[in-house]
């Protein structure tokens, strides 16, 4: 035999042995992983970089035929781009190489120059510098501001000469900053759940008159008594709301006493209240220890505070809170009935040709586009269950709806829903696994078709039906389409908890990860200071609906280790 055919007889031995497949699965694995772990750490590098303190550089722009421009800038990105492109937008350069090198620099400064960043050719940066006593000041409005901290005055007197000493302005500028925002969070606190509260005493007053106005058959002298009790109840909450209005108007004139005068790199003196800054610091006189510490605190606000400037700064905890809420909140609701169903159809329902109709509808549910069921939800559970909900329970606060309006309830019952066909699939397969012996041994012990069903069937099934969870909340915590409909808004001025009975509030409008990406990826007027936020937050809903999954997973393997030995 010859060794072309030796070979040839080998490669055939190597296909019987399915040797191809392997090799070809192995390889559709690896590049999936590989996928995944680029798609990590892009959005990791491009989302969390953003909190890194960036160098400050000054240099003047020359561009041929135009005058010189200071620049004072974060450097953001470079790209390399043909030199017909820089010249049809408009470019005035010399073209003596096809390709030139150009930057993206965040300026700042939008209330002085109108944006925020600027692109500009790096050749054309002449003299760049890194001065130590560079301020990036981040406000509360307007973005952040870049210049030279040069005086720092309280109730219009200077108190700190940049000029003079350096040191002492910047210290004192420190110490106001800290001091504008203790009081910002007093009057915060104050505005929001203090009087938040006496407004929400307000209303529940108002709705109490407006329900004896509707009460007829209400006697005479209960209607005087409960009239009397509700002015008395509105007199005393008006003594606690002047007292504090005079605390907020108080704190205000402290908050809006300090200012300070800072220069642009183009000359310009600029005066601003303190009240309207943040955070300030000069990156190009930090170390790298000093570096890491500010990363952390940025990244720890972004996590844990509100979201300001159409949600292109600040942090984006409502949307966290949020989607976990819901996603919860609808895990509860899907899973029993979920289960029921399944449970229903395999257990007892007679297997004929309706069963295998209704298996067939359960199917085709879960390929019914999600906006599909936004639209459902919209119609039938506010419109419609809202509506009468309102008519039975709130007639007092009608027109004024309640629940007949998109919020938090809806939408965790709309995902519900949606999810639903897959926990019922994922339920049914588990069932169909159980050995008929099991029952039957059970049901030859003397237990009744239900204790066998709850005692060995469900405990035994219990893996599955995690496993229909899992992808439940894998599909559920990623949708933005029909929450759109039901209940999600861009900024929720508040949480759907507080300390306000019934504490949990189902009916307020919520934030949401997913449409917060949507909203500043799409939405959002300011495009390249949204960019990074949009890939940081589309890896911490990655990591959240991991974190959701990992749970049901961990859940579900204690189910398994505990039911295995029956299995055998």
């Amino acid at each position: 035999m010859s060794l072309h055919d030796d070979n040839k007889q080998g490669l055939v031995e190597w296909c019987k042995r399915g040797e191809p497949m392997i090799w070809l699965n192995a390889a559709a694995v690896t590049v999936s992983t590989l996928a995944v772990i680029g798609l990590l750490l892009l959005l990791a590098v491009r989302g969390f970089g953003h909190f890194w303190p960036a160098s400050v550089v000054q240099a003047q722009y020359n561009l041929p035929g135009e005058t010189s421009v200071p620049i004072l800038a974060e450097r953001v990105e470079e790209e390399s781009v043909p030199i017909e492109q820089l010249l049809s937008a408009g470019f005035k350069i010399n073209a003596d190489e096809p390709f030139v090198k150009r930057e993206l620099v965040k300026v700042g400064n939008r209330d002085v120059g109108g944006a925020d960043f600027q692109w500009v050719i790096t050749r054309h940066l002449e003299d760049p510098s890194y001065p130590i006593d560079a301020v990036v000041v981040e406000r509360r409005e307007w973005g952040n501001f870049y210049g030279f901290l040069r005086e720092v005055k309280e109730q219009g007197q200077v108190v700190a000469n940049a000029e003079q000493d350096g040191d002492k302005a910047w210290s004192a500028f420190i110490d106001r900053i800290e001091r504008a925002s203790d009081i910002h969070d007093k009057i915060a606190k104050i505005e929001k759940k203090d009087i938040g509260s006496i407004n929400y005493q307000f209303e529940k007053l108002r709705l109490q008159e407006r329900g004896l106005a509707l009460d007829t058959d209400l006697d005479a002298s209960r209607r005087q008594e409960i009239e009397a009790d509700i002015a008395l109840s509105r007199a005393e909450l008006d003594i606690q709301y002047k007292a504090l209005q005079a605390q907020l108007a108080d704190l205000y004139t402290q908050w809006n006493r300090d200012s300070f005068t800072i220069e642009t790199s183009g000359g310009q003196l600029r005066e601003q209240a303190l009240a309207t800054v943040v955070k300030a610091y000069r990156p190009n006189a930090m170390h790298l220890g000093q570096k890491v510490v500010f990363y952390f605190q940025k990244f720890a606000e972004f996590l844990t505070d509100e979201p300001r400037e159409a949600n292109t700064e600040g942090g984006i905890f409502p949307a966290i809170f949020g989607t976990v809420i819901m996603v919860l909140i609808m895990s509860v609701l899907v899973t029993p009935f979920g289960v029921v169903a399944a449970v229903y159809l395999r257990e007892y329902a007679k297997q004929g040709l309706m069963t295998r109709i209704v298996r067939i509808a359960v199917n085709n549910l879960a390929g019914v586009p999600s906006i599909v069921y936004g639209v459902f939800g919209l119609g039938f559970f506010i419109y419609f269950l809202g509506a009468e909900m309102d008519k039975a329970l709130f007639a007092e606060a009608l027109p004024a709806p309640t629940f007949g309006t998109p919020g938090l309830l809806w939408a965790s019952v709309t995902l519900a829903l949606l999810t639903l066909p897959v926990v019922i699939v994922a339920t049914e397969e588990g069932l169909a696994r159980i050995p008929r012996n099991l029952r039957e041994g059970s049901l030859a012990l003397g237990a009744t078709k239900a204790e066998t069903l709850w005692r060995v069937v469900l405990p035994m099934a219990s893996p599955a039906m995690m496993t229909g969870l899992i992808l439940a909340v894998a599909r559920a915590a990623g949708e933005v389409a029909p929450l759109m409909l039901v209940g999600v808004v861009k900024l929720a001025p508040s949480l759907p908890v507080d300390g306000n009975f019934p504490y949990f509030h189902l009916d307020q409008k919520f934030m949401h990860l997913g449409f917060h990406i949507y909203d500043v990826g799409f939405q959002s007027p300011n495009v390249e200071a949204a960019r990074p936020l949009v890939y940081a937050t589309a890896l911490l809903l990655v990591v959240i609906i991991a974190l959701l999954n990992l749970s049901a997973v961990a859940l579900r393997n204690h189910l398994r280790e505990k039911y295995k030995s029956l299995e055998m």
